[in-house]
């Protein structure tokens, strides 16, 4: 029997770590001190960092695959998400790696992204080198933070082997990583000879068939679509005949027209992939993310990439409001419906089900950020929809109803320890830990339903006065723990179609805060603003001044408005009740009721109130 070998020319390494801790500037900086630009050459900060989106929010939202030579040894660098609504990308993106970079922030420490993406390193049996970033920062900590890493890997289960991982220190904004302290390294030579040292070259069976794990898909105008991921054993060239296993288990005949690998940003050209390198296979139309491409003769999958379960499901519908169709070039249900298949191709945390209307889809995954970043990524596309407050996904377990439960974390002032407690226990959020940090803050674990944490990003920020910081975790299933009120004000609605008046608003301020300024267009069945009280009621943004021959001199001439705040998408969706929806264009958000008509409106919730008695 053939025994397995290594392909010691090359280094498979994942980059994993909380948001904002940094993974994203250091790749940036192994690139330019790899030699992979020439010198002076003009070169963008946040290189990997390639959709707008990403430029814009300062996070990664989807994994890239990127490489590096240093010592003639290739290096393919895998950039994660940090955030765990985009867990779906860290899963695909291990799948190619054999080993992880772990980022921590040197003041921050350990965060809860931080276990959930070091759980998944550990669960794929990788080994870890843990890099300790920030090191220049006024409060870093480093000492206190290496300590909680390995409380962090001793409370996941690492296994011994996996406790034996080098750590560096490192800024890397200014591009270097030091064995110590007080080390006097001034670039990243350490860490580049510390992957070629303790990652393992990926297992290399020459002699086996052709197998590779499809990881990523992509799409080129001259290619077609992409498969992109590790081949584990044999070798493949271009148009050679191969099969591709879906997962249905029966295999398709499938002819390799191009092959390509990973060089820097991009790809090049490739006459043959071997084992263990990351490859690009162009001429496969029908294939998706935990596929087998394999020989034809010898059909054998893999194990698929499994994800878990999504949590949070939305409505997607077309918009039929009077303005619809003005502002964006794809507004039929088919076109939302095909882009969201196609999403589900691209994106495994994504599920795509059929909702209860005729032209509704329930989209499934993992958080309401990401259903935001793929909303947001839609309208820019130029689509209108319409979609529905998000809703966890209950399950029934052993004849009981189960709802997700997140472990939050809250660093905030001490001042402001009262409100958040008070906030979050309405929420049905228990407190299981409080450790007062001696220097005015206070960090405080929460057990809290999933539900409990829809809308409450906002109010946090403004009861904290921007200054306490709130991430969260999947923590598993438990019984569910009660209702409680989401919202405790009601909507105004506009009555009428037409624009808004400053002499309307001016004198509906006093009933709560308003949403629209003059000139704004409106309809009827449109939500224009927060009722200060817990009911709804309907109102007319629109109605002018009846002009009279006795005026003042001067009197009314100059109305001044409270300043609106721009409703962005997450505030809409925060804000937004079971009976509401945010109708989304490529230039306006709107926020508007389920059923426009305020006569049918008004039919139904008596009939409501009926039924409940």
């Amino acid at each position: 029997m053939q025994a397995s070998r290594r392909n010691a020319a090359i280094r498979n390494v994942a980059i994993i770590a909380h948001v904002d801790h940094g993974k994203t500037t250091l790749v940036d900086a192994l690139f330019k001190q790899s030699g992979l630009f020439r010198e002076g050459q003009a070169v963008d900060d946040r290189l990997m960092d390639r959709l707008e989106l990403e430029r814009e929010r300062g996070i990664t939202i989807a994994a890239k695959n990127c490489a590096v030579t240093w010592n003639d040894i290739k290096i393919n660098i895998i950039d994660t998400p940090g955030h765990a609504d985009f867990g779906g990308e860290v899963e695909r993106a291990l799948s190619m790696a054999d080993g992880a970079i772990l980022l921590v922030d040197a003041a921050e420490g350990p965060l809860p992204q931080t276990r959930f993406v070091l759980r998944k390193a550990l669960s794929a049996h990788l080994p870890v080198i843990a890099i300790i970033n920030k090191i220049d920062r006024k409060d870093a900590r480093a000492d206190e933070v290496l300590n909680e890493i390995y409380d962090l890997f001793i409370d996941l289960d690492a296994e011994e082997d996996q406790l034996e991982f080098p750590v560096l220190y490192a800024i890397g904004r200014d591009g270097l990583a030091k064995r110590s302290l007080d080390g006097e390294e001034t670039d990243l030579s350490v860490l580049f000879q510390t992957i070629l040292d303790h990652i393992p070259p990926p297992i290399c069976e020459p002699e086996k068939p052709f197998q590779m794990l499809v990881s990523d898909l992509g799409y080129s105008d001259y290619l077609g679509r992409l498969a992109i991921g590790k081949v584990f054993s044999g070798q493949a060239k271009a148009g050679a005949e191969l099969a591709c296993i879906p997962e249905s288990g029966q295999p398709k005949s499938l002819r390799v027209t191009k092959l390509q690998q990973c060089h820097g940003l991009g790809f090049i050209d490739a006459v043959e992939v071997q084992a263990g390198d990351i490859a690009v296979l162009a001429g496969i139309e029908d294939v998706m993310i935990g596929d087998t491409i394999c020989a034809k003769d010898t059909p054998v999958a893999l194990p698929r990439i499994r994800v878990d379960e999504p949590t949070v499901a939305m409505q997607f519908m077309p918009n039929n409001s009077p303005y619809a169709g003005r502002e964006g070039q794809h507004v039929q249900s088919a076109k939302i419906r095909e882009r969201l298949q196609r999403e589900t191709l691209r994106n495994v945390a994504i599920r795509l089900e059929e909702g209860e209307g005729k032209d509704s889809m329930l989209v499934k995954g993992r958080g309401e950020f990401q259903m935001a970043i793929l909303i947001e990524t839609m309208r820019r596309e130029g689509f209108e929809l319409t979609v529905g407050r998000p809703q966890v996904i209950l399950k029934n377990i052993n004849g009981q109803l189960h709802e997700p439960i997140e472990k939050l974390y809250v660093d905030c002032d001490e001042a402001f320890l009262g409100v958040v407690t008070e906030k979050l226990s309405q929420r049905k959020g228990r407190m299981t830990n409080l450790v007062n940090k001696g220097t005015g803050r206070v960090r405080i674990e929460f057990s809290i339903p999933s539900r409990g944490l829809i809308g409450y990003r906002d109010e946090f920020l403004t009861d904290t006065k921007g200054t306490g910081l709130m991430n969260s975790i999947l923590d598993g299933y438990e019984p569910y723990r009660g209702e409680f009120p989401t919202r405790f004000t009601g909507s105004l609605v506009c009555d009428r179609m037409g624009a808004a008046v400053a002499y309307a608003l001016f004198n509906l301020e006093p009933r709560g805060e308003m949403f629209v300024e003059p000139g704004d267009l409106v309809y009827e069945g449109m939500v224009v603003g927060e009722h200060n009280r817990e009911n709804d009621i309907n109102i007319n943004p629109t109605k002018e001044k009846k002009l009279t021959n006795m005026r003042a001199s001067g009197k009314d001439e100059h109305v001044i408005l409270t300043p609106v705040r721009p409703m962005t998408l997450e505030r809409a969706l925060h804000f937004i009740k079971e009976d509401e929806l945010v109708e989304v264009t490529p230039l306006s958000i709107r926020l508007r009721k389920m059923e426009l008509t305020a006569a049918k409106r008004h039919t139904m919730d008596g009939a409501k109130k009926k039924a409940d008695k």
